[in-house]
């Protein structure tokens, strides 16, 4: 509903007159209450062709929605789109296959994040083809083709994809003009470096701790393009070429060595791996990818995206103070060595408060005893717990185990409340399966984070939502401490997550709500979703002149 053009008299009214204050919050209640009660059937009566759209304004919000599309058509003029190309799952395939190089933004169009970034893109975009560029971009509306997006693991909006013969990696830098040409222009640019003289090799040796040369036959040709494509896949370390053998014998290469042959170098214990596979780029950049961190990592700001954005997603960590970190690292280096290549394992320095603390934290660790654990990845964030002394035996075994699927998962938990008799039922990781997943009931609920500003908008609005609906008996609003709580049925993708598990189909995975969080819209998923239909009857009157007469002697009594 528009708000009046009155509203800063309105404003002084009210603080002036603490009654009309109440009054007029009563009001605001009774008009979604009014709402829930006269569309309690399951098609409401202004919408007879059935529900409007989660998410989408109702007919009580006609003029904001009106005065929102001038607004964005306004917006969309202003942008020159005319080098960003439109994708759907339709042409998605066949537009990568005719060009080796495109940068693909996944978006939503009711997304802010990618409202503030279509001018740049845009701009981006033309920028690139006036400069000729070998290089494409383009957008898909994921909300348009979700399988599409789920099938290239987009989580947020706008995520961008750099795709290079296909193979895509997601763009990491800021959202603006001069930052993507930058990068994408880094990525398009030479990038392998010749090496001719003992000498180069020499200072690249002296002067870098991880390197990738390539022994070739001639510099320049089909395998040294598929080594320039693999250096822009993996842009972390340089990558160099060489038809000498002096050369190639400085880097441990036998010079009699059948070419095309790959080595990378570190400066380190394990100083030398050599590359096997197909010469190929994708097959290269994933070789150095998951080759490039040292056989024990230590766990620090910089190097924690190299670790979690590592092909190599299940991980063995050992947290320990730094006291105690000499007599454990040993047996863990010991230990990790059969699984070079399959598993990566981490060093966390416990009582490291930048990094040690937080990680722990995340990890539901407490404490200062030296600690084993076991992490899928970012995936499915599963972890899964060392029990017993800590042994090379028993870390290898536990090493075995976890790459076999055969251990048991660990779910942090706060402990379950004495009791939980509020509208909104709190779940912890303990009772999620006795509240949530009881087959019996309809159930939303929130996850979220207590340091979460939008989880703080949300929560009265939730409460009230929840009040409205305490007197259904086939439905269950809940919420959920989303940092010190985890289940498998319940995962959050950002806070605040609201999720809906229809009564009976609680084998199947929730129904994410995206829509408008206010109590009419909250209430319309609801109702479309519900397993157990229910019908809300009006309150006594008096009972809510009562309660209304309570809330405004309360509101005066705090305001004395």
């Amino acid at each position: 509903m528009a708000l009046p053009r009155s509203l800063p008299l309105l404003f002084l009214l009210l603080l002036a007159t603490p009654l009309l204050l109440a009054s007029v919050a009563a009001s605001a209640r009774d008009e979604d209450l009014d709402y829930i009660i006269d569309n309690a059937d399951d098609i409401p009566a202004n919408d007879p062709e059935g529900w409007l759209q989660e998410g989408s304004p109702s007919d009580d919000d006609d003029e904001d929605l009106f005065d929102q599309g001038r607004e964005d058509e306004d917006y969309g003029a202003e942008i020159d789109e005319t080098h960003v190309a439109l994708l759907t799952a339709a042409n998605f395939s066949s537009f990568l296959a005719a060009r080796r190089h495109a940068m693909v933004e996944f978006y939503a169009p009711w997304c802010g994040h990618c409202r503030a970034l279509a001018p740049d893109y845009a701009a981006a975009a033309t920028h690139l083809s006036a400069q000729q560029y070998d290089v494409a971009l383009a957008k898909v509306d994921a909300t348009e083709d979700a399988e599409l997006a789920e099938q290239y693991g987009v989580q947020g909006f706008p995520t961008l994809l750099f795709f290079i013969d296909g193979v895509h990696k997601e763009y990491p830098g800021e959202r603006t003009k001069d930052a993507i040409v930058a990068w994408i222009s880094k990525k398009l640019g030479p990038g392998v470096q010749n090496v001719t003289t003992a000498d180069e090799a020499e200072r690249i040796l002296t002067g870098e701790e991880t390197t990738v040369l390539a022994f070739l036959d001639s510099l320049s040709g089909a395998h040294s393009d598929e080594l320039a494509a693999a250096s822009r896949l993996e842009d972390t370390i340089n990558f160099y070429q060489t038809t000498s053998p002096d050369v190639a014998k400085l880097f441990h290469i036998d010079p009699k060595a059948e070419r095309p042959s790959v080595v990378l170098l570190k400066k380190e214990e394990e100083k030398l791996t050599l590359y096997d596979g197909e010469f190929r780029a994708s097959a290269i950049a994933e070789f150095v990818s998951a080759n490039k961190l040292p056989l024990i990592t230590t766990l620090t700001q910089q190097n924690a995206p190299a670790i979690f954005d590592s092909p190599i997603k299940k991980q063995i960590l050992l947290f320990a103070v730094a006291s105690e970190a000499s007599k454990f690292l040993p047996i863990f280096k010991e230990a990790a060595k059969p699984y070079k290549g399959k598993l990566l394992f981490v060093f966390v320095e416990r009582d490291n408060e930048e990094v040690g603390e937080p990680v722990a934290n995340y990890f539901g660790i407490t404490g200062q005893e030296t600690t084993v654990l076991a992490y899928t990845g970012n995936e499915d964030g599963k972890k899964f717990f060392l029990g017993g002394e800590i042994l090379l035996d028993n870390i290898k075994e536990f090493a075995q185990d976890f790459l076999e699927d055969k251990l048991t998962p660990f779910y942090k938990s706060d402990p379950v409340p004495e009791s939980n008799d509020e509208d909104v039922k709190i779940v912890v990781g303990k009772n999620l399966d006795q509240i949530v997943l009881d087959e019996t009931k309809d159930v939303l609920l929130e996850i979220y984070a207590p340091w979460c500003g939008h989880c703080q908008t949300l929560e009265p609005t939730y409460n009230k939502l929840a009040k409205h609906l305490r007197g259904v008996d086939s439905l269950v609003i809940a919420k959920m401490d989303g940092t010190s709580n985890e289940h498998p049925r319940a995962k959050p993708d950002g806070f605040p997550t609201i999720l809906f598990y229809p009564a009976g189909k609680k084998s199947f995975e929730p129904i994410t709500f995206d829509g408008d969080r206010t109590v009419v819209e909250m209430y319309k998923f609801i109702k479309k979703h519900a397993s157990i239909p229910f019908k809300l009857k009006r309150p006594d009157s008096s009972a809510a002149r009562t309660e209304s007469s309570e809330s405004s002697g309360s509101n005066r009594k705090d305001e004395l």
